[in-house]
């Protein structure tokens, strides 16, 4: 039997406790707030999208940074596997659109129950109000840990720290110094999953609209590098929703002044199928202001800005608007651009790009290669994935190849 110190009890550091218990170890969690899973709590906006229908093969292509490093333990542990434990654990679980699975109680905190049920039946001790300071290493081997109340002795140390998205919850950066001090490179961090800061101030007037069902191209130096389809949303600092989220992971390393996006307001329809709509929508209303005729195509908060674009008045009539007119407002629909001014912080991003350099790191243990019986799992890797449920499960599954590869 070893012992096993888990250093963060979130949902890495849960499953890696459980995994690493089941195989008959001794396992101490050390959780520096009061409870565990502060940040499970609050994803999925406190409903916590715990994973992704998908293969692993579909679930690689999700993952924006290292999805190679990834490959050996989502196979092991897949969405599949991960769906089955908590159920199994009595967790229900339902299917949402999109291929999103919730809790059935639409509580994130069920998760966290249900995860702290697993380790408490395999006897893991919890250390709460507990912060790990540092851990011991002897002629490059973990030795112990060192906390605010003094020392341990451990023969392997998983850290599970998160990274430095949402503050608040306690992820402040501590794996990462854990990580330099065991000789460990730590890549360039960046917030990802978070709104983007627009530059000009169009998106005041439209605060608040939503967005469904639109097409949101990525470009950078005048090259198209990725669309998402789904829901976005402006807001007072330029732009967010779903696709936005997973955009800032794509732009996020890149030089924001060479990056454009351009919305796509109609995507089931091509230019000639929207032109003979918009003009079905003309000819039908003739003697009507272009505004009053718009409201048919789209919202009616936007239909100012796409006119301005256009250079078209609102109060013209649809009798003399001109060919090129129509056609400034149709290429407008179709490609509404906007030039990216920043993203959004940490204290607002839902993970954590780079960490951990993953080459220094065995995929299969995720045990590190400098330091025998240290192990990284969960945010504090330099792997991140889009939004939908991807990253919890790299947690879960990272974690659960951490814990179980500890053998007694």
């Amino acid at each position: 039997m070893k012992k096993v110190a888990i250093v963060g009890g979130g949902a890495a550091g849960l499953m890696a406790a459980y995994a690493a218990a089941k195989n008959g170890n001794s396992v101490t969690v050390f959780e520096q707030n009061e409870k565990c899973g502060k940040k499970i709590y609050i994803t999925g906006k406190g409903r916590c999208n715990v994973t992704h229908d998908c293969s692993p093969e579909e679930f690689l292509q999700n993952v924006v940074s290292n999805s190679k490093f990834l490959t050996s333990c989502i196979f092991n542990f897949p969405p599949e596997k991960c769906v089955e434990f908590f159920e199994n654990g009595g967790l229900k679980l339902k299917l949402e659109r999109g291929g999103r699975y919730f809790p059935v109680s639409d509580k994130a905190s069920d998760v966290t129950k249900c995860l702290e049920n697993y380790c408490r039946n395999q006897s893991v001790v919890f250390h709460f109000n507990e912060k790990v300071l540092s851990f011991g290493v002897l002629h490059s081997t973990v030795r112990g840990i060192t906390t605010v109340k003094g020392d341990y002795s451990f023969d392997e140390v998983i850290i599970c720290t998160g990274g430095l998205s949402y503050p608040l919850t306690g992820s402040t950066g501590d794996g990462y110094e854990f990580a330099k001090e065991a000789g460990h490179n730590v890549t360039e961090l960046k917030p990802a999953l978070c709104g983007i800061n627009l530059k000009g101030d169009f998106y005041k007037n439209l605060q608040g609209l939503t967005l469904k069902n639109v097409r949101l191209s990525v470009s950078c130096n005048g090259k198209r590098i990725k669309e998402f389809f789904g829901e976005a949303l402006f807001t007072h600092f330029g732009i967010s929703g779903p696709i936005v989220l997973s955009a800032s992971s794509i732009i996020n390393r890149l030089d924001l002044d060479k990056v454009r996006l351009s919305l796509d307001f109609k995507p089931a329809l091509n230019e000639e199928q929207l032109e003979n709509r918009i003009l079905r929508d003309f000819e039908a209303a003739k003697n009507k202001s272009v505004f009053n005729v718009l409201k048919e195509l789209l919202p009616v908060a936007l239909i100012p800005e796409v006119l301005r674009r256009s250079g078209v008045s609102e109060d013209k009539k649809v009798n003399s608007v001109t060919k090129s007119e129509r056609l400034r407002i149709l290429t407008t629909v179709k490609n509404f651009d906007m030039l990216t001014a920043s993203l959004r912080g940490f204290s607002e991003a839902i993970v954590t790009a780079g960490g951990v350099d993953v080459k220094q790191i065995n995929p299969k243990t995720m045990e590190s290669k400098i330091i025998k019986g240290l192990r990284f799992c969960g945010e504090v890797l330099d792997v991140d994935a889009f939004t939908g449920g991807f990253n919890l499960q790299i947690a879960f599954a990272t974690g659960y190849a951490a814990g179980n590869s500890i053998k007694e």
